[in-house]
């Protein structure tokens, strides 16, 4: 997934959420903890968190010093002259 799609996901969230807030209001119903601050800092923390996540499982899938696996495949990269 490419990062602008990922952008575009959590705008969706977000637009969900907030959706969701005028409908409650709608209701009149009164959520102290749940405003329009509220929703954008909750997508921010998701702008932030999911690419770090992302990133941190690119770093972990491509480390030849976390699996057995992956240090078995970077001896036999060795041995064909690869790395």
């Amino acid at each position: 997934m490419i990062a602008e799609k990922l952008k575009q996901y959590i705008g969706l969230f977000g637009g969900w959420l907030g959706a969701v807030l005028l409908f409650l209001q709608a209701l009149d119903i009164k959520l102290q903890h749940f405003n329009d601050v509220t929703i954008d800092a909750f997508v921010g923390v998701l702008m932030a968190s999911i690419p770090f996540i992302l990133v941190g499982y690119g770093v972990w899938k491509n480390s030849y010093v976390i699996s057995k696996q992956a240090k078995d495949q970077e001896e036999v990269l060795k041995k064909k002259g690869l790395k």
